[in-house]
């Protein structure tokens, strides 16, 4: 065990999420709770106790993806792995054209596991841990079950195994990746009124969208865009009426505990 490797990728994996996660949550939780809750998707906020367990959840699943860090960069597996080093070494106009390949096979990934653990015969083992979180905080973001973490994780083993990857590809994309999840789980829509009816937002994935996902627990199914949700008919028919009562609101309530 490379413990000198997992305690670097433990650090880097968590800085990563809990500077992101704390950012967001002491801005729309803490700061301007009052003054924004007029804006907040569902009218209510989430105890203190899931909060605890969000947390709680998310150290569990940082563990886990810094131990498969160590795994794949193993002295048995790293060298049979696409990885490289030199940051010319495939030189840099594929180095810039792997972002957007990685895009597309992360947000294809998620989808298919995504619907596969809402199967009822897997569900309850791996991905009601995530549910819990029926109105999600941003430390939600990362609130799994050790198996559902470890599936999380399989994009990783997927990109070293096909396409030649430097460890700054990851690190990057990694870093868009942890922002937009906190989003999609921070409880308040900041993309602007009318977004999802435009060309470019009817195919992006919105806070909104994936609220709705974790309160009704069906369709919305997708990470960064809808195009999978879209194609193979599992977007929520009221996601668009949503969306637009959220964006309508202008009269601040009192908070809601």
């Amino acid at each position: 065990m490379n413990w000198e490797l997992f305690f670097k990728a433990f650090e880097k994996i968590g800085s990563r999420y809990i500077g992101t996660a704390l950012i967001a949550f002491l801005l729309f939780y803490i700061i301007f709770r009052k003054q924004w809750l007029y804006q907040k998707i569902q009218q209510r906020f989430p105890k203190t106790k899931d909060y605890l367990r969000e947390l709680s959840y998310s150290l569990s699943t940082i563990f886990i993806f810094s131990l498969i860090v160590v795994i794949l960069n193993s002295p048995s597996i790293g060298p049979n792995t696409t990885r490289y080093k030199e940051m010319d070494g495939m030189g840099w106009g594929y180095y810039y054209a792997a972002f957007p390949l990685m895009f597309i096979m992360h947000d294809l990934y998620f989808y298919i596991m995504h619907r596969i653990m809402h199967h009822p015969s897997v569900f309850k083992y791996v991905h009601l841990v995530h549910h819990q979180s029926t109105n999600p905080s941003p430390w939600a973001a990362y609130a799994f079950h050790p198996l559902e973490a470890i599936i999380e994780q399989g994009i990783v083993v997927i990109f070293y195994f096909t396409i030649p990857i430097h460890i700054t590809h990851l690190a990057l994309f990694f870093l868009f990746s942890i922002i937009y999840n906190v989003y999609g789980h921070l409880g308040y829509e900041l993309y602007p009124k009318g977004f999802n009816k435009t060309l470019i937002g009817r195919w992006i994935n919105t806070s909104v969208n994936h609220n709705q996902h974790h309160q009704y627990f069906k369709g919305n199914y997708g990470l960064y865009t809808l195009i999978w949700d879209r194609l193979f008919g599992t977007i929520r028919k009221d996601y668009d009426q949503q969306f637009e009562e959220v964006k309508n609101r202008t009269i601040t309530k009192k908070a809601v505990l």
